[in-house]
């Protein structure tokens, strides 16, 4: 079974609405890697609309430049690219193609058929519902020291917690965090009764 990981930069207060305006700061070799490694190690990209068209606006460029990120950008180009969409698309970037039916079965034949693991980046309407839906994997955030104060956050208000377990933790130089986390499907229990017997007993 094909293994889906998303990646989001997130602020200290849960905001994750246009980190271009407040994590290019923390941006450093550390974090390169790591984004690098989660979006270079599947050989294909699911977006929502508003990430691909950001994406599409800015890969195809950088790789033609040949600059720095041209290695990146050709890697991003080359794998195959899946937007969630309801409508048609005309497409200008290699590889892209709508992903066909409703989202949850449809990503969870994606998830049973052939090929590699399957990435996604931002698009954070998408990866609730695929985390609800128990489809994602490994969510990587990268929580950033500063607190924006104003924007979406990941996680809405809903009528049930979603219990997650932490699967990994790295700081980085810059005070980033980088948390690897999957959903939960045996979350612990109990009230105060069992977490007082944890406190120092006199």
């Amino acid at each position: 079974m094909r293994k889906i990981t998303a990646g989001l930069f997130i602020a200290l207060d849960g905001v994750v609405e246009d980190p271009q305006d407040w994590h290019f700061p923390y941006f450093n070799e550390e974090m390169g890697e790591a984004v690098s490694a989660q979006l270079g190690s599947a050989d294909t990209l699911l977006l929502g609309r508003r990430t691909y068209d950001g994406f599409a606006g800015a890969w195809p460029e950088r790789e033609a430049a040949g600059g720095e990120d041209a290695g990146m950008a050709k890697a991003l180009g080359d794998a195959r690219k899946i937007v969630v969409s309801r409508q048609e698309l005309e497409f200008t970037w290699r590889n892209s193609e709508v992903l066909r039916g409703e989202l949850v079965p449809a990503v969870a034949g994606l998830k049973d058929g052939p090929g590699g693991d399957i990435a996604m980046s931002g698009s954070v309407s998408v990866v609730r519902r695929l985390l609800e839906a128990g489809l994602l994997d490994e969510l990587h955030l990268l929580v950033h020291p500063i607190a924006v104060r104003k924007g979406m956050r990941l996680f809405e208000d809903a009528d049930a917690p979603l219990p997650l377990t932490l699967l990994s933790s790295t700081p980085f130089s810059t005070g980033v965090v980088h948390l690897v986390y999957a959903k939960d499907e045996n979350a612990p229990t109990g009230g105060y009764e069992k977490a007082k017997a944890s406190l120092p007993q006199e």
